[in-house]
C-alpha cells in the first residue's frame, strides 16, 4: 500500500452457544429490538471488542454475561470467520465460536435491545434472521471455516477495478421485502466455495427496487 491509510474493519464476535435437544443440537438465539440494527430478527448473542486491551475471547465472555446472563463460558472453540459487506458499502469481520459448556442459565438481560431468547434447532432456523448470522450458521453446518456475504451495492470505480476482472461485470441486488437479497460464499477447507443466496432483512431500504455494482 503506498501513500494511503491501511485499511481497517470492525471485528464482531458471536456465540454459537450449543445444547442437545430432542430431535439434535439446539443452538441459542436472541431476538433484537427497539432502535437497533435488525430489530425484529433473530441473531447468535454477539458483541464488540472494547478496544485494543481486550482479546477476542474475553470479549465474547464479557457480551456473553451482558447479553445473556451466562458467565464464563469454558471450551471456547473458534468454529467460523464471516466477511460481511453491507449494502450501505461498509464490511466487517465476525468471529463465530462454539461453547458447550457455561455456568448458569441463558436469559435476557437487556430488554431495551432483545424482546426474546430461546433455542432453535440447527437445522430449523428461525426467520426472520440476520444473514449474516445464517450464513456463519450454515457455514459451522457444513463443517466449513469461513463464508463471505456480499450485500454492497456499489464500489466506487477505482475499487471495483481493484477486485479484478472477475468482478468489474458488476452485479445486480434485488431489493426484496425488508432488505437486500443477496449471496453468502461457504469456503470448505477441501473444495471451491458454494454460493448460497439468502435475504438480508437487517437492512430496510424504501427506495430502489434494484442496485448494481
Amino acid at each position: 500500500m503506498s501513500g494511503t491509510q491501511r485499511h481497517t474493519e470492525p471485528l464482531d464476535v458471536h456465540l454459537i452457544a450449543l445444547r442437545d435437544g430432542p430431535a439434535g443440537p439446539e443452538v441459542l438465539l436472541s431476538r433484537r429490538a427497539g432502535d437497533v440494527y435488525a430489530a425484529g430478527c433473530w441473531h447468535l448473542v454477539n458483541g464488540h471488542l472494547d478496544g485494543p486491551w481486550e482479546d477476542m475471547v474475553t470479549a465474547l465472555v464479557r457480551e456473553t454475561r451482558e447479553e445473556a446472563g451466562v458467565v464464563d463460558p469454558t471450551d471456547v472453540r473458534a468454529a467460523v470467520t464471516v466477511h460481511h459487506r453491507s449494502p450501505a458499502g461498509g464490511a466487517r469481520i465476525g468471529m463465530f465460536f462454539e461453547v458447550r459448556r457455561w455456568n448458569g442459565t441463558p436469559q435476557v438481560m437487556e430488554p431495551h435491545v432483545c424482546d426474546a431468547m430461546g433455542w432453535f434447532p440447527l437445522d430449523a432456523l428461525p426467520e426472520p434472521i440476520v444473514a449474516y448470522c445464517r450464513a456463519g450458521l450454515d457455514a459451522y453446518r457444513a463443517g466449513a471455516q469461513m463464508a463471505g456475504v456480499d450485500a454492497a451495492p456499489r464500489l466506487r470505480a477505482a475499487d471495483r477495478d481493484r477486485r479484478g476482472p472477475a468482478h468489474r461485470g458488476g452485479r445486480v441486488l434485488r431489493h426484496v421485502g425488508l432488505g437486500y437479497r443477496m449471496s453468502a460464499t461457504v469456503l470448505m477447507p477441501s473444495r471451491r466455495g458454494a454460493t448460497i443466496p439468502i435475504q438480508e432483512r437487517g437492512w430496510a431500504r424504501a427506495s430502489t427496487s434494484q442496485m448494481t455494482w
